[in-house]
């Protein structure tokens, strides 16, 4: 399953308040590489430099509009796109439906559910049809459930944190392969990664706590001195 929270995010609002907003709620999920621009120009140039994997566009802007300029983005990348308008008529809905866009909220709307909206999109969008098939895999007698962040050992369900979910995924991603501590650091912290090696290490050995019969001499979740991780799976699904 591909690092949904890592995917780049442009938002474009010429209102400073209302860009605020929603980068505070989308960090407050986990997203971390969000760029922001508040008329046509500046985000031309940002999907230029930056390529955004999503846009979160207005519709009204200074020097134009989000219509034309989901145009001419259009013309040089390829990214899912939801609108925001104060305009709600059916006509302006379904001219920026029949641009591309991916979906089109009303203002005023509520935070929550543009930040359930837009993850939606980046799911169906970028999810990769592997990981969807395999949500799921065993480890010994343990099945460790990707889609829910849950482990099950027999009866018991033992939830997995964001950041041994991370872990996981990438490990999973990477099966049978070694990966490197510092991919598996980019993974989970971003590009905020550097130095956190020895956190790390914690997060490994609690995610070992949940998975492994004996976390003490693991099984499964291998350490490959002075590289990294190795996860040997087994698909059940």
């Amino acid at each position: 399953m591909d690092n949904l929270k890592s995917k780049k995010i442009l938002i474009v609002d010429d209102e400073p308040e209302i860009r605020i907003m929603i980068e505070s709620f989308l960090r407050k999920e986990g997203f971390f590489r969000i760029y922001s621009a508040a008329d046509c120009a500046s985000a031309l140039s940002i999907c230029r430099t930056g390529k955004p994997d999503i846009a979160i566009l207005d519709v009204m802007l200074p020097d134009g509009d989000g219509f034309s300029l989901l145009s001419s983005i259009k013309q040089f990348l390829d990214m899912p796109v939801l609108f925001l308008s104060a305009r709600g008529e059916d006509e302006d809905r379904l001219l920026g439906l029949g641009l591309g866009a991916d979906d089109y909220m009303v203002k005023p709307f509520l935070p929550r559910e543009l930040v359930l909206r837009l993850t939606a999109i980046l799911k169906r969008v970028y999810s990769s049809p592997m990981a969807e098939r395999l949500s799921a895999f065993q480890l010994g007698e343990y099945i460790i459930d990707l889609d829910s962040a849950i482990v099950h050992r027999n009866q018991i369900e033992l939830p997995l944190t964001a950041k041994e979910h991370a872990i996981l995924v990438k490990l999973y991603e990477n099966q049978g392969r070694i990966v490197t501590s510092d991919a598996l650091c980019q993974a989970v912290w971003g590009d905020d990664s550097y130095g956190y090696e020895n956190t790390l290490m914690v997060h490994i050995r609690r995610v070992r706590e949940k998975i492994e019969m004996d976390p003490s001499n693991p099984a499964h979740l291998l350490t490959v001195r002075g590289l990294g991780y190795k996860l040997l799976v087994k698909a059940v699904r």
